[in-house]
Protein backbone atom coordinates (compact mmCIF):
# COMPACT_ATOMS: atom_id res chain seq x y z
CA UNK A 1 0.00 0.00 0.00
CA UNK A 2 1.37 3.30 -0.68
CA UNK A 3 2.09 5.97 1.93
CA UNK A 4 -0.21 8.72 2.27
CA UNK A 5 -0.58 11.25 4.44
CA UNK A 6 -4.31 12.06 5.73
CA UNK A 7 -3.98 15.58 5.23
CA UNK A 8 -2.46 15.22 1.87
CA UNK A 9 -5.65 12.97 0.66
CA UNK A 10 -8.11 15.71 1.94
CA UNK A 11 -6.67 18.58 0.86
CA UNK A 12 -6.91 16.83 -2.61
CA UNK A 13 -10.37 16.02 -1.64
CA UNK A 14 -11.26 19.73 -1.40
CA UNK A 15 -10.04 20.74 -4.64
CA UNK A 16 -11.58 17.70 -6.78
CA UNK A 17 -14.65 19.66 -7.44
CA UNK A 18 -17.25 16.46 -8.45
CA UNK A 19 -15.41 14.02 -6.15
CA UNK A 20 -17.37 12.25 -3.67
CA UNK A 21 -16.83 10.49 -0.32
CA UNK A 22 -19.07 7.59 0.37
CA UNK A 23 -17.45 7.33 3.82
CA UNK A 24 -14.08 8.54 5.05
CA UNK A 25 -11.48 8.51 7.64
CA UNK A 26 -8.28 9.52 8.52
CA UNK A 27 -6.46 6.18 9.20
CA UNK A 28 -3.79 5.02 6.62
CA UNK A 29 -6.46 2.34 5.42
CA UNK A 30 -6.05 1.82 1.53
CA UNK A 31 -8.05 3.85 -0.50
CA UNK A 32 -10.34 2.61 -2.77
CA UNK A 33 -11.85 5.32 -5.97
CA UNK A 34 -14.44 3.93 -7.66
CA UNK A 35 -16.14 5.79 -10.88
CA UNK A 36 -19.60 5.59 -10.27
CA UNK A 37 -21.26 5.72 -6.67
CA UNK A 38 -23.05 1.86 -6.63
CA UNK A 39 -19.97 0.89 -7.24
CA UNK A 40 -18.45 2.83 -4.27
CA UNK A 41 -21.87 1.12 -2.36
CA UNK A 42 -20.38 -2.72 -3.29
CA UNK A 43 -16.95 -1.81 -2.12
CA UNK A 44 -18.30 -0.37 1.30
CA UNK A 45 -20.88 -2.97 1.99
CA UNK A 46 -18.04 -5.45 1.49
CA UNK A 47 -15.54 -4.27 3.16
CA UNK A 48 -16.56 -1.37 5.78
CA UNK A 49 -14.29 0.13 7.68
CA UNK A 50 -11.22 -1.70 6.54
CA UNK A 51 -10.78 1.04 3.40
CA UNK A 52 -11.80 4.32 2.57
CA UNK A 53 -14.61 4.64 -0.47
CA UNK A 54 -14.50 7.58 -2.67
CA UNK A 55 -16.83 8.31 -5.88
CA UNK A 56 -15.68 10.31 -9.15
CA UNK A 57 -19.44 10.53 -10.96
CA UNK A 58 -21.69 12.33 -9.00
CA UNK A 59 -25.21 11.11 -8.89
CA UNK A 60 -27.63 13.10 -11.36
CA UNK A 61 -24.41 13.45 -14.08
CA UNK A 62 -24.40 11.82 -17.03
CA UNK A 63 -21.47 9.05 -16.74
CA UNK A 64 -21.38 8.63 -20.60
CA UNK A 65 -20.68 12.81 -21.11
CA UNK A 66 -18.14 12.90 -17.44
CA UNK A 67 -14.66 13.78 -18.23
CA UNK A 68 -12.24 13.51 -15.32
CA UNK A 69 -10.86 17.31 -13.79
CA UNK A 70 -7.23 17.83 -13.35
CA UNK A 71 -8.05 17.47 -9.83
CA UNK A 72 -9.19 13.65 -9.73
CA UNK A 73 -6.64 12.93 -11.38
CA UNK A 74 -4.27 13.53 -8.48
CA UNK A 75 -6.61 11.83 -6.58
CA UNK A 76 -6.33 8.61 -8.49
CA UNK A 77 -2.76 8.81 -7.94
CA UNK A 78 -3.09 8.46 -4.51
CA UNK A 79 -5.67 5.56 -4.86
CA UNK A 80 -4.75 2.00 -3.67
CA UNK A 81 -7.84 0.39 -5.54
CA UNK A 82 -9.76 1.70 -8.75
CA UNK A 83 -12.91 0.45 -9.82
CA UNK A 84 -14.97 1.01 -12.81
CA UNK A 85 -17.98 -0.93 -14.54
CA UNK A 86 -15.42 -2.67 -16.79
CA UNK A 87 -14.08 0.21 -18.72
CA UNK A 88 -16.52 1.36 -21.21
CA UNK A 89 -17.19 4.94 -19.99
CA UNK A 90 -14.77 7.99 -20.56
CA UNK A 91 -13.66 8.53 -17.40
CA UNK A 92 -12.88 4.73 -16.69
CA UNK A 93 -11.00 4.90 -20.82
CA UNK A 94 -9.03 8.09 -19.68
CA UNK A 95 -8.16 6.10 -16.60
CA UNK A 96 -6.75 3.17 -18.73
CA UNK A 97 -4.83 5.47 -20.66
CA UNK A 98 -3.79 7.17 -17.35
CA UNK A 99 -2.62 3.75 -16.28
CA UNK A 100 -0.90 2.73 -19.32
CA UNK A 101 1.44 6.20 -19.47
CA UNK A 102 2.34 5.52 -15.73
CA UNK A 103 0.50 8.22 -13.99
CA UNK A 104 -1.86 6.03 -12.44
CA UNK A 105 0.34 3.09 -9.93
CA UNK A 106 -2.54 1.29 -8.30
CA UNK A 107 -4.80 -1.45 -8.92
CA UNK A 108 -6.97 -0.76 -11.63
CA UNK A 109 -9.70 -3.05 -12.15
CA UNK A 110 -11.31 -3.80 -15.30
CA UNK A 111 -13.75 -5.96 -17.37
CA UNK A 112 -11.36 -9.11 -17.69
CA UNK A 113 -10.73 -8.79 -13.55
CA UNK A 114 -14.82 -9.42 -13.46
CA UNK A 115 -14.99 -11.96 -15.77
CA UNK A 116 -12.10 -14.02 -13.99
CA UNK A 117 -14.90 -14.07 -10.86
CA UNK A 118 -17.92 -15.13 -12.46
CA UNK A 119 -18.94 -12.00 -14.16
CA UNK A 120 -21.44 -11.98 -16.72
CA UNK A 121 -22.76 -9.75 -19.18
CA UNK A 122 -26.40 -9.81 -20.14
CA UNK A 123 -28.07 -9.98 -23.44
CA UNK A 124 -30.27 -7.31 -24.65
CA UNK A 125 -33.01 -9.64 -25.94
CA UNK A 126 -34.55 -6.29 -27.07
CA UNK A 127 -32.14 -5.06 -29.45
CA UNK A 128 -30.05 -7.90 -31.27
CA UNK A 129 -28.81 -9.57 -28.37
CA UNK A 130 -25.67 -7.85 -27.26
CA UNK A 131 -24.21 -7.46 -24.36
CA UNK A 132 -25.74 -4.60 -22.08
CA UNK A 133 -22.75 -2.84 -20.42
CA UNK A 134 -25.33 -1.04 -18.26
CA UNK A 135 -26.83 -1.09 -14.57
CA UNK A 136 -24.26 -4.45 -13.96
CA UNK A 137 -23.77 -3.44 -10.64
CA UNK A 138 -27.35 -4.34 -10.00
CA UNK A 139 -27.17 -8.32 -10.96
CA UNK A 140 -25.86 -9.40 -7.12
CA UNK A 141 -23.49 -12.56 -9.07
CA UNK A 142 -21.72 -9.35 -10.93
CA UNK A 143 -21.59 -7.58 -7.51
CA UNK A 144 -19.74 -10.27 -6.20
CA UNK A 145 -17.76 -10.48 -9.02
CA UNK A 146 -16.90 -6.84 -8.02
CA UNK A 147 -16.07 -7.49 -4.11
CA UNK A 148 -14.25 -10.29 -5.12
CA UNK A 149 -11.98 -8.79 -7.66
CA UNK A 150 -11.32 -5.90 -5.46
CA UNK A 151 -10.45 -8.32 -2.31
CA UNK A 152 -7.69 -9.84 -4.43
CA UNK A 153 -6.50 -6.25 -5.18
CA UNK A 154 -6.38 -5.15 -1.42
CA UNK A 155 -4.08 -8.34 -0.49
CA UNK A 156 -1.84 -7.72 -3.46
CA UNK A 157 -1.71 -3.77 -2.03
CA UNK A 158 -1.79 -4.51 1.56
CA UNK A 159 -0.81 -8.33 2.10
CA UNK A 160 -0.56 -7.51 5.78
CA UNK A 161 -3.82 -7.39 6.25
CA UNK A 162 -4.72 -9.95 3.58
CA UNK A 163 -7.21 -12.21 6.35
CA UNK A 164 -9.11 -8.99 7.14
CA UNK A 165 -10.32 -8.62 3.64
CA UNK A 166 -10.91 -12.37 2.50
CA UNK A 167 -12.79 -12.29 5.96
CA UNK A 168 -14.99 -9.26 5.16
CA UNK A 169 -15.52 -10.19 1.46
CA UNK A 170 -17.06 -13.75 2.59
CA UNK A 171 -19.00 -12.10 5.09
CA UNK A 172 -20.51 -9.94 2.05
CA UNK A 173 -21.13 -12.78 -0.17
CA UNK A 174 -23.01 -14.71 2.57
CA UNK A 175 -25.41 -11.80 3.00
CA UNK A 176 -25.78 -11.20 -0.72
CA UNK A 177 -26.07 -14.78 -1.62
CA UNK A 178 -28.83 -14.78 1.42
CA UNK A 179 -30.95 -12.31 -0.24
CA UNK A 180 -30.42 -14.01 -3.95
CA UNK A 181 -31.68 -17.44 -2.04
CA UNK A 182 -34.76 -15.97 -0.47
CA UNK A 183 -36.01 -13.65 -3.47
CA UNK A 184 -35.59 -16.50 -5.97
CA UNK A 185 -37.74 -18.66 -4.34
CA UNK A 186 -40.50 -15.64 -4.01
CA UNK A 187 -40.92 -15.60 -7.63
CA UNK A 188 -41.40 -19.07 -8.83
CA UNK A 189 -41.16 -20.27 -12.44
CA UNK A 190 -40.37 -18.08 -15.37
CA UNK A 191 -42.21 -14.76 -16.06
CA UNK A 192 -41.30 -12.01 -18.34
CA UNK A 193 -40.77 -8.10 -17.79
CA UNK A 194 -41.37 -4.61 -20.18
CA UNK A 195 -38.53 -2.46 -18.65
CA UNK A 196 -37.44 1.01 -19.10
CA UNK A 197 -33.95 1.15 -19.85
CA UNK A 198 -31.22 -1.33 -20.11
CA UNK A 199 -29.76 -0.81 -16.96
CA UNK A 200 -32.83 -2.41 -15.28
CA UNK A 201 -32.53 -5.46 -16.99
CA UNK A 202 -30.18 -6.57 -14.28
CA UNK A 203 -31.95 -5.90 -11.41
CA UNK A 204 -34.73 -8.99 -12.60
CA UNK A 205 -32.76 -11.44 -14.65
CA UNK A 206 -31.22 -13.67 -12.01
CA UNK A 207 -34.74 -13.46 -10.43
CA UNK A 208 -35.56 -15.65 -13.34
CA UNK A 209 -37.51 -13.09 -14.63
CA UNK A 210 -36.62 -12.02 -18.05
CA UNK A 211 -36.36 -8.84 -20.62
CA UNK A 212 -38.31 -8.97 -23.79
CA UNK A 213 -38.83 -5.60 -24.25
CA UNK A 214 -37.62 -2.06 -23.61
CA UNK A 215 -39.12 1.58 -23.80
CA UNK A 216 -35.88 3.44 -24.34
CA UNK A 217 -33.72 0.62 -26.33
CA UNK A 218 -30.28 1.64 -26.26
CA UNK A 219 -28.49 4.91 -25.03
CA UNK A 220 -28.04 5.67 -29.00
CA UNK A 221 -31.95 4.97 -29.49
CA UNK A 222 -34.79 7.03 -29.13
CA UNK A 223 -37.59 5.98 -26.61
CA UNK A 224 -40.09 3.88 -28.06
CA UNK A 225 -43.95 4.88 -28.30
CA UNK A 226 -45.82 3.55 -25.29
CA UNK A 227 -48.50 2.14 -28.07
CA UNK A 228 -45.65 0.66 -29.77
CA UNK A 229 -45.26 -2.10 -26.62
CA UNK A 230 -48.65 -2.77 -25.39
CA UNK A 231 -48.61 -5.62 -27.55
CA UNK A 232 -45.17 -7.02 -25.40
CA UNK A 233 -46.46 -5.62 -22.55
CA UNK A 234 -49.80 -7.90 -22.52
CA UNK A 235 -47.60 -10.98 -22.72
CA UNK A 236 -45.08 -10.09 -19.95
CA UNK A 237 -45.66 -10.16 -16.17
CA UNK A 238 -44.83 -6.88 -15.18
CA UNK A 239 -43.48 -3.16 -16.19
CA UNK A 240 -40.39 -2.54 -14.56
CA UNK A 241 -38.95 1.22 -14.44
CA UNK A 242 -36.31 3.45 -12.43
CA UNK A 243 -37.17 5.84 -9.88
CA UNK A 244 -33.85 7.64 -10.45
CA UNK A 245 -34.89 8.22 -14.10
CA UNK A 246 -36.09 11.24 -16.20
CA UNK A 247 -39.52 11.86 -15.84
CA UNK A 248 -40.94 11.43 -19.13
CA UNK A 249 -39.69 7.46 -19.42
CA UNK A 250 -40.93 6.93 -15.92
CA UNK A 251 -44.73 8.33 -16.85
CA UNK A 252 -43.89 6.24 -20.03
CA UNK A 253 -43.49 3.18 -18.04
CA UNK A 254 -46.43 4.04 -15.54
CA UNK A 255 -48.73 4.50 -18.84
CA UNK A 256 -47.57 1.41 -20.48
CA UNK A 257 -48.56 -0.55 -17.33
CA UNK A 258 -51.97 1.44 -17.13
CA UNK A 259 -52.65 0.55 -20.87
CA UNK A 260 -51.92 -2.96 -20.50
CA UNK A 261 -53.17 -3.33 -17.03
CA UNK A 262 -50.02 -5.17 -15.58
CA UNK A 263 -48.29 -4.18 -12.49
CA UNK A 264 -45.50 -1.71 -12.47
CA UNK A 265 -42.79 -2.02 -10.18
CA UNK A 266 -40.33 0.72 -9.60
CA UNK A 267 -37.08 0.12 -8.93
CA UNK A 268 -33.39 1.71 -8.09
CA UNK A 269 -30.63 1.86 -10.17
CA UNK A 270 -28.30 5.38 -9.49
CA UNK A 271 -28.05 5.81 -5.54
CA UNK A 272 -25.43 7.13 -3.19
CA UNK A 273 -24.70 6.87 0.41
CA UNK A 274 -26.39 3.50 0.83
CA UNK A 275 -25.40 -0.38 0.90
CA UNK A 276 -25.55 -2.60 -1.89
CA UNK A 277 -27.52 -5.16 0.10
CA UNK A 278 -30.15 -2.64 1.03
CA UNK A 279 -30.94 -1.75 -2.53
CA UNK A 280 -30.80 -5.32 -3.48
CA UNK A 281 -33.18 -6.06 -0.88
CA UNK A 282 -35.74 -2.93 -1.98
CA UNK A 283 -35.85 -3.77 -5.69
CA UNK A 284 -36.02 -6.74 -5.29
CA UNK A 285 -38.90 -6.47 -2.74
CA UNK A 286 -40.69 -4.10 -5.49
CA UNK A 287 -40.57 -7.05 -8.01
CA UNK A 288 -41.97 -9.31 -5.79
CA UNK A 289 -44.57 -7.09 -4.58
CA UNK A 290 -45.75 -6.08 -8.29
CA UNK A 291 -45.80 -10.04 -9.25
CA UNK A 292 -48.32 -10.65 -6.12
CA UNK A 293 -46.47 -11.82 -3.62
CA UNK A 294 -45.40 -11.07 -0.10
CA UNK A 295 -42.55 -8.87 0.28
CA UNK A 296 -40.70 -10.18 3.50
CA UNK A 297 -40.71 -7.86 6.76
CA UNK A 298 -37.90 -6.70 7.67
CA UNK A 299 -36.70 -5.93 11.28
CA UNK A 300 -33.36 -5.09 12.46
CA UNK A 301 -31.21 -7.07 14.77
CA UNK A 302 -28.56 -5.94 17.13
CA UNK A 303 -25.14 -5.64 15.91
CA UNK A 304 -22.51 -7.79 16.87
CA UNK A 305 -18.61 -8.16 16.98
CA UNK A 306 -18.53 -10.54 14.22
CA UNK A 307 -20.66 -8.93 11.39
CA UNK A 308 -20.31 -5.51 11.33
CA UNK A 309 -24.34 -5.77 9.95
CA UNK A 310 -27.05 -8.21 10.85
CA UNK A 311 -30.84 -8.21 10.52
CA UNK A 312 -33.05 -10.70 9.60
CA UNK A 313 -35.88 -11.13 7.97
CA UNK A 314 -38.55 -13.66 9.09
CA UNK A 315 -41.45 -14.65 6.26
CA UNK A 316 -45.12 -16.15 7.24
CA UNK A 317 -47.77 -17.23 5.15
CA UNK A 318 -46.05 -17.05 1.57
CA UNK A 319 -46.20 -19.53 -1.52
CA UNK A 320 -43.43 -21.97 -2.02
CA UNK A 321 -42.62 -21.51 2.02
CA UNK A 322 -40.69 -19.63 4.43
CA UNK A 323 -38.36 -17.04 3.06
CA UNK A 324 -34.86 -14.72 5.07
CA UNK A 325 -33.54 -12.08 3.81
CA UNK A 326 -30.77 -9.57 5.06
CA UNK A 327 -31.27 -6.24 5.45
CA UNK A 328 -27.22 -4.50 6.03
CA UNK A 329 -27.94 -1.54 8.36
CA UNK A 330 -24.65 0.15 9.90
Amino acid sequence: MRARTPATVMLIMMFAGMIMPFSWGSSGRPLIVTSIAPLAAIVQDAFGNSVDVVYIIPPGADPHEYQLTASQIELLRKADVIVTTGGHLPVEKRIDELKKEGTISGEVLFIDDYKREGFRYLPEHWYGNKDNPHGIWLDPTNALAIARATEKALERTDGDNANVYRAEYESFENRVMTVVRSYKALVGGEKSAVIQMPADQYAIEWLGIKAIASIKPEEEVPAMGVDELVSAALKSDVIVYAADSPDQLKEAARELSAKSGKPSAEITVFWSERPYTEILIENSAAVVRALGGKAPEREPVAETDVTRYVAISLVVGIVLGTALGVVIKK
